[in-house]
C-alpha cells in the first residue's frame, strides 16, 4: 500500500510513518523539509512535480499539516495557525482534483476543540454543539476548506481528535512532567472534562475508516470513556508512585502560561466528547480507559517511534 503523510515529522506523523512502514507499506512524508527523515523520502509543499508524483495513485493521503497551538494566541501566531492547516488543505485539493489518478481515501486533520466547553453532556458528531472562539474558528474553517472542493474519486473523511496521549511526545510529556515535579493535582477546578486518545487507537481509526465506506464524513477520535480533569491527574499520580499533587489554581496558570508562552485554555476548556460514528460502527478501541492508555504508554506496548 502506498501512504502519503502531509505533516509527517509531528508527534502523531512520525508515530503513523513508524507504523505503516513496519506494517511493510510504502510511505512518503509531504513537510516544508526536503530529503529524509529517518529513512523515509520527504517531499516539499513547493516541488509540485514531486508532490503529484507520490500523490498520483495513492491508497492513503493523510493530512497532519500545521503549526502547534501551544503557543500564545497573539495576532502573528494566530495567522501562523489558521494559515498552516488552510493553505496545505487547500493545495492538497488543488493537486488532488487535477490529478488523473488520485489518492483513493484522503483523512484530514481536525480537532474535538471544535465544540464548545461542555459541562453538562457529551459532545457527538450528530448532537454535539459548535462552540466560539479562536480555537474554534480555525476548526470550522480548516473543515470547510476540506470538504468544499468536490474530489468524487477520493472519499474524504475528517478527524475530530480529542488529546492524543502517547510516549516521547505530545501532552502526556507535559502532565508527566508537572506529576513528578509535585504539580500533579487538578488544573483550575478540575472539574473540566477531558476526552483524549491514545496515539495507537489513532492509527486504528484511520485503518478501520480506510477500510469502510465512509465519504463526506466527521469523526470524533476519542477513547470512549473520558475523565475529569482531576481524576485524569490523580491516575497520572498514581501510576507514576508520586504520592502528593499540589493544585494549579486558574490565576498560577494565567502566570505560567505567559511565561511559558502559551494559552490556558489548553487545559482549562472542558472537551466532553464521544466517539459516536466509531463506536456504533463497531471500531474497538485497544485503550478505552485513561487507566489502560497511561499503563499501555507506560509499559512500552505502544509502537515506539525509533
Amino acid at each position: 500500500m502506498k501512504v502519503v503523510i502531509a505533516g509527517g515529522t509531528g508527534f502523531i506523523g512520525q508515530y503513523l510513518t513508524h507504523r505503516y512502514r513496519t506494517d511493510g507499506h510504502e510511505v512518503f512524508i509531504v513537510s516544508r523539509q526536503t530529503g529524509l527523515h529517518k529513512g523515509v523520502q520527504v517531499v516539499s509543499w513547493a516541488n509540485e512535480k514531486q508532490l503529484l508524483e507520490i500523490l498520483s495513485n495513492a491508497d492513503l493521503l493523510i493530512n497532519m499539516a500545521g503549526k502547534s497551538v501551544d503557543c500564545r494566541y497573539n495576532e502573528k501566531n494566530k495567522r501562523a495557525i489558521l494559515a498552516s492547516r488552510i493553505d496545505t488543505t487547500r493545495k492538497l485539493s488543488q493537486l488532488v482534483k487535477k490529478m488523473p489518478l488520485p489518492p483513493k481515501v484522503w483523512i484530514n486533520s481536525s480537532t474535538a476543540t471544535i465544540y464548545r466547553d461542555a459541562r453538562d453532556r457529551p459532545m457527538t458528531e450528530t448532537s454535539g454543539d459548535i462552540g466560539e472562539g479562536f480555537s474554534v474558528d480555525v476548526a470550522e474553517q480548516w473543515e470547510d476548506t476540506f470538504f468544499k472542493e468536490s474530489t468524487s474519486n477520493t472519499r474524504k473523511v475528517a478527524l475530530r481528535t480529542a488529546i492524543v496521549l502517547g510516549e516521547g511526545g505530545g501532552a502526556y510529556e507535559h502532565f508527566k512532567i508537572l506529576a513528578k515535579i509535585g504539580f500533579g493535582g487538578p488544573q483550575g477546578s478540575g472539574s473540566q472534562m477531558m476526552s483524549f486518545v491514545h496515539v495507537e487507537d489513532v492509527y486504528g481509526a484511520i485503518e478501520f475508516i480506510r477500510q469502510s465506506d465512509s465519504d463526506k464524513e466527521v469523526f470524533n477520535v476519542s477513547a470512549p470513556n473520558p475523565v475529569t480533569n482531576r481524576a485524569f491527574m490523580k491516575t497520572l499520580r498514581e501510576m507514576l508512585g508520586v504520592r502528593v499533587g499540589v493544585r494549579i489554581y486558574s490565576w498560577m496558570l494565567a502566570i505560567g502560561a505567559f511565561v511559558l508562552r502559551t494559552e490556558t485554555e489548553l487545559l482549562l476548556k472542558s472537551r466532553w466528547v464521544i466517539p459516536e460514528r466509531l463506536n456504533s460502527r463497531g471500531f474497538d478501541f485497544k485503550y478505552q480507559t485513561i487507566q489502560e492508555t497511561l499503563s499501555g504508554i507506560m509499559s512500552g506496548k505502544q509502537n515506539t517511534v525509533n
